[in-house]
C-alpha cells in the first residue's frame, strides 16, 4: 500500500528541488523528509531518487509514479472537502462567472433561492464576457462559469470541464418604430435577415461571441453587415436601434425594454443562443456546486 503522504512529501521535493526546502514547506526536518522517501521507494518496490552526493534527482520511476500521484492528491482533496462540508452543514463559498444577461436572468434569481435551500452557501459574482468566464475557470479563479456556446468555446470532449446545458434562445430583429419594414405600425410577423442587407447595423464588439453568431447569419443570409455602432450593452443597442442609428440582432431574453425599439422573430431556423454551465470536473460533484447547478437549472427551465 502507498500512503499518502508520502506522495505528498515525493512532489514537495518534485516541486521545490532539494530535501531542505521540501523539508521547510511540510514542515519537517530533513531528516524525516529522507525517511519517508526511502519509505516510498521500498513501498513501491522501485528508486525514485537518484542520490549524487547532497543533491537528489527524480528517476523515471519517480516521475511516472508523480503522475499518478497528482490524481490522487485531488482525489484526496476533493474526499477531504467532502467530508468537511458534510460535517459543517455545506457551508462555503462558490464563485461564479456569467455575463451580464445571465447574471439578471440566472444568477440573481438562484442567488435569492439559495438563501433559502442552502442558507450556508455564499455565491461571490463576477460579470465575465465572451470566453472570460471559461478563462477564468479554467485559471482557478472561480468555481463556475456561465457562458455561450461560440466558435471560441472549449471542445465538448475537453475533459478538464463539465458543461450543463441551462437554455436556448432564438434571435431576433431590433429595429425602430420608424423602419420601412415596420410600415404603418404593422404586425408582429417574422423579418426576412437578407430584408436588412442595406441597413446600417449596431453591433457587438470584436471578441463577444454575439457578433459571432450575428455575423455568420448575415453571411448565411447572402450578404455582410454595414457595422456603423458597435456596443456590448443590450439597453445601449436598444437606445441606438431606436434612435434610427441602424438594425440589429439580439438573443430575445436580452432585449431590455420591447417598447424602446421593435422587436421581430427571423424565420425558422433563427440562429440561437446555447447557454451553459461549466466547472472543473474535478469539482463537479462537490456539494456547493451540485447545490449551485440545481437551483441555476431549475430557473433556467422556466425562461
Amino acid at each position: 500500500m502507498i500512503e499518502v503522504r508520502r506522495l505528498r512529501v515525493l512532489r514537495a521535493l518534485a516541486d521545490h528541488g532539494t530535501v531542505t526546502a521540501a523539508a521547510e514547506v511540510l514542515h519537517l526536518t530533513p531528516s524525516a523528509v529522507s525517511q519517508q522517501l526511502a519509505a516510498l521507494e521500498t513501498e513501491v518496490g522501485q528508486e525514485l531518487l537518484e542520490r549524487r552526493g547532497r543533491r537528489v534527482s527524480i528517476t523515471s520511476a519517480g516521475r511516472l509514479l508523480l503522475a499518478h500521484a497528482d490524481t490522487i492528491l485531488a482525489e484526496v482533496e476533493r474526499a477531504e472537502d467532502a467530508m468537511r462540508l458534510h460535517a459543517n452543514g455545506a457551508n462555503g463559498e462558490v464563485r461564479v462567472t456569467a455575463f451580464a444577461t445571465a447574471i439578471s436572468l440566472l444568477v440573481a434569481p438562484a442567488l435569492t433561492r439559495l438563501r433559502e435551500t442552502s442558507p450556508g452557501l455564499s455565491l461571490v459574482v463576477r460579470d465575465a464576457e465572451g470566453h472570460q468566464g471559461i478563462t477564468q475557470l479554467l485559471d482557478g479563479d472561480a468555481d463556475l462559469a456561465i457562458a455561450v456556446e461560440h466558435r471560441g468555446s472549449p471542445r465538448p470532449d475537453d475533459r478538464r470541464l463539465t458543461r450543463i446545458p441551462l437554455y436556448a434562445e432564438p434571435f431576433v430583429a431590433v429595429l425602430s418604430p420608424t423602419h420601412p419594414l415596420i410600415g404603418g405600425g404593422g404586425g408582429e410577423g417574422a423579418i426576412e435577415l437578407a430584408a436588412l442587407a442595406n441597413d446600417d447595423w449596431v453591433m457587438p464588439a470584436p471578441g463577444n461571441p454575439i457578433r459571432d453568431v450575428v455575423l455568420l447569419a448575415c453571411e448565411q443570409a447572402g450578404f455582410q453587415p454595414r457595422i456603423v455602432h458597435q456596443s456590448d450593452d443590450f439597453r445601449a443597442v436598444a437606445a441606438l436601434v431606436a434612435a434610427g442609428g441602424g438594425v440589429s440582432l439580439v438573443p430575445r431574453l436580452a432585449v431590455p425594454d420591447p417598447t424602446l425599439a421593435l422587436i421581430r422573430p427571423l424565420p425558422d431556423p433563427a440562429p440561437t443562443r446555447r447557454v451553459y454551465a461549466a466547472v472543473r470536473t474535478s469539482r463537479a460533484d462537490h456539494p456547493l456546486i451540485t447545490a449551485t447547478l440545481a437551483v441555476l437549472t431549475e430557473v433556467a427551465e422556466k425562461l
